[in-house]
């Protein structure tokens, strides 16, 4: 394999990439020429021996670049050290038993104990960890039986989107001989102590399992003690091909509640199968009628809980910041009636537990929680204590007890047991750490984008950090999807900012941080404002002297990759490095595999015009500028992410690589037996992110603790 080569700044070896074979691929769409030389990079490397020696190349030059870096063994030391905490998940209850998962500090996969009561000996049910010995095989969703006795769970083995769910008897510890394969984008909806529901794909063709398009998702009854053949389709829409339906149940097993989508857009149908006689004896199946309760594909309804023929909604119909309905289904027509109005912050979730809503807002990007009755009248706002999210609160009617997780930039996450009838928290599981939260500085800005909008970010840094010459930072976002970006601890995050670094989190349009307008504003033909934020959160930074002039990083995930990758080809100027991981990188064919069909709702259709113009006007393939000096770019992706195929990667680094984009590297790092990110081992992300951060230091000047000193 030829290579070109490239002299990179800051050193005197030069950095050859291997050569990338073009081709004279061009396509007319609307009268307008797009070329795609690399398109023969979008294959399976599993399958394309041609795709597999090019991934090789590239990481035989990224590893030995890498590998190089001063300092990058420092960092991964001290990343190592601040994960090596004992971690909790939140505990659900059923049967009088408690589930959880929880993680000693560096094990690869959190097994999953269990409690006979609140204060019983913890007991390992599950251990993920035996699975495989690359540990990239992982527990991913579970869920118990309502007795307790048995406890349903999803594999997920190197990083895909496919699970394969497996039954286990929680006393004994056996496995049952029960498995459903090619199931995903599900839940496990158990139907009484019977069985449960889950949703699948057909069987993919050969060789088509990480690239071909998802659709006809079908709702599926299986019976405990039966196989996958015997399955039974409870509900499909062929006609509709690309709607996907999962299912919940109710915890009084009264109704099956089947939420319907087309894309990622929150606009829902909602259709229920009663399933019982309302005295808890269980329907047979053919006894199971769908009824459709929410028509069309119009608003957002999320399902919180049912109680007899009373179902509690949250919707954004004539409510953009979410409100709660009450469903009366009674012998007649269906009765909607508002429960907790709509009011000026979001409304993020909300849950049934005892006989209160516990209900969390978002203000500014960040958590609050209030309880009201179960007819809306208001009780209690719950205490969060700081600048932080919640997360949890699950529970029943019936039942007061429920537990909660809450974290923050410098503070990993903390369980609590609430109780709704006292309005009382205690601890169920804290972390015990190797920093002192006290030491860093979390605070929230708010800075002005290019049309006068006033987005919100929050800064975070060690409180002693000399910022008088500007320190080097990272600026993360996302931007889309309607997905908020709050207040987390990351242990890789901490290591960046404990060395010296500080970290930014910019909660620019796309996401849900202020409702369905924040959303729409920055998507569709509103994407530009996204971009824009951006850069303006990056020209704050440097303006206000929190960083400097080539001391400026920025990174996103996947739609978030995308970010990094227009904002790049916009301003290569302003940033001294970037980090795009599993991006969508070509927004021309971004919808024709695996679930890149969902994404319209946010990006557009690539087939109609103006969303066509639209999309080649930002998409990072398409206008990377040669002959202009690009910022230093770390690529990242794996070879079995079917959320985002890595043939969106492969292009964009070959495109950047063949272009005149100045003596900076531009490299790609290529995980193997991983996918989008859900469900890689500690060991992994370690390795990952002290290669990544170590590149990102390097190029902004951040001083990283040298091998020796360790």
């Amino acid at each position: 394999m030829t290579a070109s080569t490239v002299a990179h700044a800051g050193g005197s070896t030069a950095l050859s990439y291997p050569e990338t074979r073009k081709l004279d691929v061009i396509e007319e769409q609307f009268g307008v020429k797009v070329a795609d030389p690399f398109r023969w990079l979008e294959d399976d490397v599993r399958v394309n021996p041609a795709v597999a020696e090019w991934v090789a190349g590239q990481n035989q030059v990224s590893r030995a670049y890498l590998s190089n870096l001063p300092g990058r063994d420092a960092l991964k030391a001290r990343m190592k050290a601040l994960f090596d905490y004992q971690r909790y998940g939140l505990p659900q209850k059923a049967g009088g038993r408690y589930f959880f998962t929880k993680n000693d500090g560096l094990q690869n996969q959190s097994p999953l104990y269990y409690r006979n009561g609140l204060r019983g000996k913890d007991r390992v049910l599950i251990d993920p960890n035996a699975w495989a010995k690359d540990a990239a095989t992982a527990l991913d969703q579970w869920e118990p039986s309502p007795d307790g006795k048995l406890l349903a769970y999803a594999i997920q083995d190197g990083g895909s989107d496919w699970r394969t769910i497996k039954v286990v008897d929680v006393k004994t510890g056996a496995q049952l001989g029960d498995e459903i394969r090619w199931a995903k984008f599900t839940n496990i909806a158990w139907v009484g102590n019977e069985g449960f529901l889950y949703s699948r794909f057909a069987e993919p063709a050969k060789g088509q399992e990480f690239q071909a398009l998802n659709e006809n998702q079908t709702l599926y009854f299986h019976r405990i003690g039966t196989s996958q053949a015997e399955d039974i389709a409870i509900y499909a829409t062929l006609d509709r091909p690309k709607l996907g339906h999962s299912a919940q149940v109710t915890h009084d097993n009264r109704w099956v509640v089947i939420t319907s989508s087309k894309g990622t857009d929150e606009k829902y149908e909602i259709t229920l199968i009663p399933i019982s006689n309302g005295k808890g004896k269980t329907l047979p199946i053919d006894q199971w009628k769908p009824r459709t309760l929410v028509p069309g594909l119009d608003h957002d309804w999320q399902l919180v809980e049912g109680v007899g023929n009373q179902l509690w909604f949250i919707t954004n119909k004539d409510a953009p910041k979410l409100k709660i309905v009450r469903v009366d289904l009674g012998d007649g027509e269906p009765v909607f009636k508002d429960v907790v109005p709509e009011r000026s912050e979001p409304l993020a979730r909300a849950q049934i537990v005892g006989d209160r809503l516990v209900l969390s807002y978002l203000q500014n990007a960040t958590s609050i929680a209030e309880m009201t009755a179960l007819d809306g009248t208001p009780l209690q706002t719950i205490s969060l204590n700081s600048i932080g999210t919640a997360s949890g609160f699950s529970g029943k009617p019936g039942d007061p007890e429920t537990f909660y997780a809450f974290s923050s930039f410098n503070q990993p996450s903390t369980i609590y047991r609430f109780n709704s009838l006292t309005g009382k928290s205690s601890i169920f599981g804290r972390p015990e750490l190797s920093f002192d939260p006290a030491s860093i500085a979390i605070e929230q800005h708010f800075y002005v984008s290019k049309d006068g909008t006033k987005v919100p970010m929050f800064i975070v840094h060690k409180k002693d950090l000399d910022l008088s010459k500007g320190a080097p930072t990272l600026l993360y976002a996302y931007g889309g999807f309607n997905v908020a970006q709050l207040p987390t601890f990351d242990a890789r995050r901490m290591a960046w900012i404990e060395s010296g670094g500080v970290f930014a989190l910019a909660n620019i349009r796309g996401g849900s941080e202020y409702g369905k307008a924040w959303h729409d504003a920055g998507r569709l033909l509103n994407k530009q404002n996204v971009f824009d934020d951006f850069i303006a959160a990056g020209e704050y930074l440097i303006q206000q002297g929190i960083s400097a002039k080539g001391k400026l990083a920025i990174e996103g995930r996947s739609n978030g990759g995308l970010l990094v990758g227009a904002v790049v080809n916009q301003r290569p100027d302003l940033f001294a490095a970037g980090h795009a991981a599993v991006g969508v990188m070509d927004m021309l064919r971004f919808d024709r595999f695996t679930a890149g069909r969902y994404w319209v709702d946010d990006y557009g259709y690539p087939n109609k015009e103006t969303d066509f113009r639209n999309l080649l006007g930002y998409s990072p393939y398409h206008n990377i500028k040669s002959g202009v000096e690009y910022p230093a770019m770390i690529v990242t992706t794996a070879d079995t992410d079917d959320r985002v195929v890595p043939g969106h990667s492969f292009k964009y680094t070959a495109a950047l690589q063949a272009a005149n984009a100045g003596p900076k590297p531009h490299i790609i790092r290529i995980e193997t037996r991983a996918g989008h990110g859900s469900g890689k081992p500690t060991d992994k992300l370690i390795e990952e992110y002290s290669d990544v951060y170590g590149f990102l230091a390097k190029w902004t000047g951040l001083e990283l603790e040298d091998d020796a000193a360790k």
